[in-house]
């Protein structure tokens, strides 16, 4: 079942790619998408193929879709690693205000304009990692009872106060220290966009996704054991604060790096788990790749959405993942409180 829905969503995901490339103010057929790629690939000679084609596809449209599906890919991973560590069915990385901690960082740098040897994009990266961390380790603070438990409520309750002061922060910072123009690209990089997607940025998030699945296939039989309570992970012989430490750091540190290229994006990470969960099962194992696979999907897709729908400008891809996560965060909910 697991491997034939990996098959699946792999396949619907290059097919997905190719369509995608196409599509713009300027349609390219899918054939000579695939023949700008096969070409770029040393694949063909490519004597067809138009330099108008090659500098569309390759050089405006790949490097977007790349980064949105390794965006989408690091924040589905990210939000069905963090369910698993604390047991509770609505963590990810927005709810629980990681995603708000990074984007502090982020816009402290993008609107002071703080200059050093580094280039902008990996300081942005190192501040949205301090914010992310910062942000993560006072929820944990605010929801941690003194046996060492999470309970599930406190720890959402947590999240989305400490969400809303970083949300407070941020737009002190736009309105009062951000001069006009300054301001206007930072509040737009808040709703989330791939729009300033080059290849290098892309190449980052996409080796950065590449590493995290590969770790959490290395891992799946710890990650596994947490699935089951503290308890067992410690009878299985799981050092179980460090682990956990561990993986929730690595999940702050890789919503950091999606924050610093393309701002935050709610509702990937909370939303896909749970409807891969219902397709294909709660097994763990199974469940983080397909996450990832179905998270590639849905961020690629809601960016050619969002540079689609209004012709001559474009929607800010959180815009529309939000429209498509709220209802399921309402459906998770209603279900919730019917088992209570």
């Amino acid at each position: 079942m697991i491997g034939l829905w990996s098959v699946v969503l792999t396949a619907a995901l290059i097919l997905s790619a190719v369509v995608v490339l196409g599509v713009g103010s300027v349609h390219i057929p899918a054939g000579d998408v695939v023949d700008v790629v096969a070409r770029r690939m040393r694949l063909i000679t490519g004597a067809g193929v138009t330099p108008l084609n090659d500098e569309i596809v390759w050089q405006m449209r790949a490097p977007r879709v790349l980064g949105s599906i390794a965006v989408g890919a690091l924040l589905a991973l990210s939000g069905a690693i963090l369910q698993t560590l604390t047991g509770n069915e609505l963590a990810d990385p927005y709810l629980l205000g990681i995603s708000s901690g990074a984007s502090v960082g982020a816009v402290t740098v993008l609107v002071i304009g703080i200059t050093s040897t580094l280039s902008q994009s990996l300081l942005m990266t190192l501040a949205s990692f301090a914010g992310a961390v910062v942000a993560l380790v006072l929820v944990l603070a605010m929801a941690t009872g003194r046996s060492g438990a999470l309970p599930a409520g406190r720890t959402i309750l947590a999240g989305v106060a400490v969400g809303q002061l970083c949300g407070a922060a941020v737009n002190l910072l736009i309105m009062v220290v951000g001069q006009r123009d300054v301001a206007r690209t930072a509040m737009a990089w808040t709703l989330g966009a791939f729009t300033g997607l080059r290849w290098g940025s892309a190449t980052t998030l996409a080796v950065v996704a590449v590493v995290a699945l590969a770790v959490c296939v290395v891992n799946a039989r710890i990650l596994d054991a947490f699935a089951f309570g503290d308890v067992s992970a410690q009878s299985l012989g799981i050092a179980v604060t460090p682990v956990r430490w561990a993986f929730m750091i690595g999940t702050a540190l890789v919503t950091a790096v999606c924050v610093a290229f393309t701002g935050p994006i709610g509702f990937v990470g909370l939303t896909v788990p749970h409807i891969v969960r219902l397709v294909v099962g709660p097994r763990h194992a199974g469940v983080r790749p397909l996450s990832a696979l179905a998270g590639a999907l849905l961020t690629l897709w809601s960016d050619t959405a969002a540079r689609s729908l209004a012709p001559g400008s474009e929607i800010s891809v959180g815009v529309i993942t939000a429209a498509v996560g709220a209802p399921v965060l309402v459906v998770l909910l209603r279900r919730q409180a019917r088992r209570s």
